[in-house]
């Protein structure tokens, strides 16, 4: 694969202002919080009170903005990269855009969804983009309201999410700077497209007729039979990503995961043979934020000092459907 010209100018992260621990939210199940902290690995998490995901989106991405030193009219497009939209029509990207206050603008707004791989397949994609000169400086946005489409009697699911948003912009990189994407890969096993699933909210299910059965609109998931699929694919689809890159597992600084869980993270570091100090894990507290979940630990891997410039990274991850994702960088 030829080496993509792309940088990450910036990122941006924001909280919901509700923190919730294992202790409350042990309370709130009706469970004990060692077994939480033991089985999820989650001591804290947010979950929106008022907040809605366009307002966490624009609040994450002006803070990319500002540490990127560049103001909205900069951006000739903004993409959100999201598992949820805030609803049905239109995008959450066009919401955005209108809580950045750009209703006139003109700026192109739109969606790309691949559940939790979001964020990296639109970079993904929109690295092309930016390569050909469609466009010069891109907003990415992750923005995540799970909490209420989780199901509160599933015990060893609902405890391990969170909500909260992550931004990045994404430019060409300058000629005399080694900024580029080195590899991307996504795979798809349709095998695995039942294992974790919300039935409601498309056009299959319509609320007016399964109203009565309020299960067809919470998320369910099979962790267990996730994690040996996973398990399965993903040590081979690590290696086809590095070949493709040109690189080896020891020319990598620093592997920014999807933060499934805890026990997931623990795992797959040990299955792909990684040292714990090249493995980047913000879940403990964040909680599993869905496509925010890998932009949020990039930036709290740049904020923590732990990358800098010219440091490779890869950018792993899987996602309902089920896929695996992943990109190999030069930050």
């Amino acid at each position: 694969m030829q080496a993509i010209p792309v940088k990450i100018l910036a990122t941006g992260k924001y909280l919901p202002k509700n923190k919730v621990t294992a202790e409350q939210l042990a309370e709130r199940v009706g469970i004990d919080e060692v077994w939480i902290e033991k089985k999820s690995g989650v001591l804290v998490r947010h979950f929106v009170e008022n907040e809605t995901a366009s307002e966490m989106g624009a609040l994450a991405a002006r803070e990319a903005l500002k540490a990127a030193g560049l103001s909205w009219s900069e951006i000739d497009c903004l993409v959100c990269t999201s598992s949820v939209p805030e609803q049905a029509i239109p995008c959450t990207a066009s919401l955005i855009q209108e809580k950045l206050g750009a209703l006139d603008s003109g700026i192109p707004a739109f969606d790309i969804n691949s559940t939790c791989l979001s964020f990296i397949t639109g970079l993904d994609m929109i690295s092309y983009a930016i390569a050909a000169g469609r466009y010069q400086t891109v907003l990415l946005v992750a923005t995540e309201v799970s909490n209420p489409g989780l199901n509160w009697q599933e015990k060893q699911v609902c405890t391990i999410f969170g909500d909260g948003a992550a931004a990045a912009i994404v430019g060409r990189s300058p000629e005399n700077e080694s900024s580029k994407i080195l590899g991307s890969l996504m795979e798809t096993y349709s095998k695995g497209a039942h294992l974790s699933e919300c039935l409601g909210a498309g056009n299959k299910y319509h609320l007016r007729e399964y109203a009565a059965d309020p299960e067809y609109f919470l998320f369910r998931m099979d962790g267990k039979a996730l994690y040996r699929l996973c398990a399965e694919i993903l040590p081979g689809f690590v290696e086809r990503l590095l070949q493709l890159s040109g690189l080896t597992m020891e020319d990598i600084q620093l592997v920014i995961p999807h933060q499934v869980s805890i026990e997931w993270l623990g795992l797959t570091r040990k299955q792909l043979g990684i040292p714990e100090e090249k493995w980047m894990t913000i879940a403990r507290d964040h909680g599993n934020t869905l496509a925010a979940s890998v932009p949020m630990a990039l930036y709290e891997a740049i904020k923590q000092n732990k990358i800098k410039r010219g440091d490779r990274l890869l950018l792993l991850g899987a996602s309902a459907g089920f896929s695996v994702g992943g990109i190999v960088m030069e930050y």
